[in-house]
């Protein structure tokens, strides 16, 4: 990820809710000089001392990603867009960006044992299900039978990279026309990230960030 300081995040809270709202990572290895990527859906592991993904990898992808023996890193975005130049205030010519929120966690996978892949295969269901009207948990013979197309891992993250870009160097008035813009009809209205940008804004203020 570029360097830039001035939209890093080093807070391990922001990487762990950014984890639990957008649960959908992409797990990218290096094996013998080939590049893997794979998506699939991650859950904190709450019962560990340090910041640690639980996950899973459909067979044969553990072998493609060679997991276990080296680091991979575990790329998880929030909400980004568009940005137009036409939203800021008179300035010297504008230029159009993009806002994000993006983490990038490394860590070495380890693999879990049958018994614990499918307990957290069981509750990777049972976290999702919960939101919905009519539940439908993972029946122990149907999840026993699906387990086995599984490879379970804990990744403990050794370090993050976490960048917060949310139009925090502009005026104030530029930021209310920016989120003003983005909760209107339109190619790039996007309310989610109006409302991740009020949050980075209201965040930087407590840290001293919200200017910079």
């Amino acid at each position: 990820m570029r360097h830039n300081p001035n939209y890093e995040v080093t807070d391990e809270g922001v990487v762990r809710r950014l984890i639990v709202e957008h649960p959908w990572a992409t797990i990218v290895s290096s094996n013998d000089g080939a590049l893997t990527a794979s998506h699939y859906p991650v859950l904190i592991d709450e019962e560990a001392e340090g910041l640690t993904i639980l996950t899973h990898v459909g067979r044969p992808d553990e072998k493609l990603h060679d997991l276990g023996s080296s680091e991979v890193v575990v790329i998880v975005a929030g909400p980004h867009g568009y940005i137009s130049p036409s939203w800021y205030t008179d300035q010297v010519a504008p230029v159009p960006t993009w806002n994000f929120s993006v983490a990038h966690c490394y860590g070495t996978p380890q693999i879990l044992d049958p018994d614990e892949n499918l307990r957290v295969l069981t509750g990777l269901v049972e976290h999702f299900e919960r939101h919905v009207e009519d539940p439908v948990l993972l029946d122990p013979d149907v999840g026993a039978r699906i387990a086995k197309g599984t490879v379970g891992l804990r990744i403990p993250i050794a370090r993050f990279v976490c960048k917060v870009k949310m139009s925090q160097g502009q005026d104030d008035r530029t930021k209310a026309q920016v989120l003003a813009a983005l909760r209107q009809p339109g190619p790039y209205g996007s309310a989610e990230l109006a409302d991740d940008m009020e949050r980075a804004f209201a965040e930087g203020k407590e840290t001293g960030l919200g200017s910079t």
